[in-house]
């Protein structure tokens, strides 16, 4: 059966705009992820899924699959409140409420690590800590990205540039009684997040590659550095975390215990154009035709979900299916309406959907209440996102 028809059929009793997982190919990038591990921990990121049955679904396919890295502290919390532990916050945290439910949770045998990368993060942690004798588990955040001709490749997160400026933190974390370092981890965002693919960018490809290749020997270097000195000082570390989705053939090489991987799950329309990448869009969205205004043309209601980061049409949502639609340059994604090109051989009327893929994975789930899980022509189950569950971080 043609693919547009396929999921027409599955969704034809669910009011549009809706959400739907193929869970065919959702297992199949389960099992690609798996194979890609090098025998190496996958850390989920929840930024990647936000829907606490698919976070479980995947964490019982294989013991391979361990822990979840968490965007923010209400997350981790809520998370930690329908049974999940072995919980990283990827982002420094200074909400004092949040922290004290955490240190609480922690003293109570809840895994629950917090990120650090200055010495006033350290101390207003022994602040909380303090009150009740309390001790945090922390990990430390070590900036991987890479300078290249005054150029900045990376992100701008961890200020834990040096080797010399890790070690200052590492002892200071050492000497504390209110903390124990827990782990490290860098995220090498230039090789995980950058694209190096795209057929549109055939020139920026070649300069990304190279840049990437120019990073990567870099970043290999100072982990290895970093992690040399902390056996030194003999301390036990839980894991070393490192990667993303973009990068696992890569860091699945390297000196880590444990990967993070979100996006490969859902697989998101950025992930479309990586050279050493390859996954199944499992996840992806339906509009409904509500006008056809003259020949050819099909207006939907809503489907305006742009993805964050710096603006540009690799943020914009991409038609997936009938193959051959578009968007319209003067309209794009609509909040309340998105017009639709289309001369291709399937006839569309009103109330017929058109699909579409999210730039990025996990986003889209906060303008759903649910993901619609399709597998052999049908509806299988439905399952709460965060959003269904009246919940919003950040």
């Amino acid at each position: 059966m043609e693919t547009y028809t396929y999921y027409k059929n599955a969704l034809k009793d669910i009011p549009k705009p809706c959400l739907f997982l193929d869970i065919d190919m959702f297992r199949t990038n389960i099992r690609n992820i798996l194979s890609a591990s090098n025998n190496k921990n996958i850390r989920i990121a929840s930024k990647s899924i936000r829907s606490v049955p698919i976070l479980k679904e995947i964490l019982n396919v294989s013991s391979t699959f361990q822990g979840i890295m968490c965007y923010a502290a209400d997350e981790a919390i809520y998370l930690n409140d329908n049974g999940l532990d072995d919980l990283l916050i990827a982002y420094p945290v200074w909400n004092t409420e949040h922290l004290k439910s955490i240190a609480s949770r922690v003293m109570n045998k809840q895994t629950i690590t917090v990120m650090v990368d200055s010495i006033e993060h350290i101390e207003h942690l022994e602040m909380i800590a303090a009150e009740n004798n309390h001790q945090f588990l922390v990990c430390l955040d070590i900036d991987l990205s890479s300078e290249y001709l005054g150029l900045h490749f990376g992100v701008h997160r961890s200020p834990v540039k040096t080797v010399a400026q890790a070690v200052t933190l590492i002892n200071r974390i050492k000497d504390s009684p209110y903390m124990k370092l827990d782990g490290i981890m860098g995220y090498e965002a230039q090789i995980a997040g950058v694209t190096d693919n795209n057929p549109k960018q055939k020139m920026k490809n070649k300069v990304v590659r190279f840049l990437k290749n120019h990073s990567s020997r870099a970043l290999k270097k100072k982990r290895q550095e970093i992690i040399d000195v902390i056996d030194q000082k003999q301390i036990d570390l839980r894991f070393i975390n490192g990667g993303g989705t973009g990068s696992l053939h890569q860091t699945a090489k390297e000196n880590v215990t444990e990967i993070t991987v979100g996006s490969g799950f859902f697989n998101s329309r950025l992930f479309d154009f990586y050279k050493d990448y390859s996954n199944l869009p499992a996840l992806a969205y339906a509009i409904e035709i509500t006008r056809i205004p003259k020949k050819h043309m099909y207006t939907c209601a809503g489907g305006g979900y742009i993805a964050s980061g710096a603006m540009g049409e690799d943020r914009m949502p991409h038609i997936y299916l009938p193959e051959g639609a578009c968007l319209t340059a003067n309209e794009g994604a609509g909040e309340v309406q998105t017009p639709i090109y289309y001369d291709g051989d399937i006839p569309l009327k009103h109330g017929d959907p058109i699909f579409l893929r999210h730039s990025k994975a996990g986003e889209l789930c906060e303008h759903f209440h649910h993901i619609h899980l399709i597998k052999d022509g049908k509806i299988i189950d439905t399952y709460k996102t965060y959003r269904g569950d009246y919940r919003c971080f950040l």
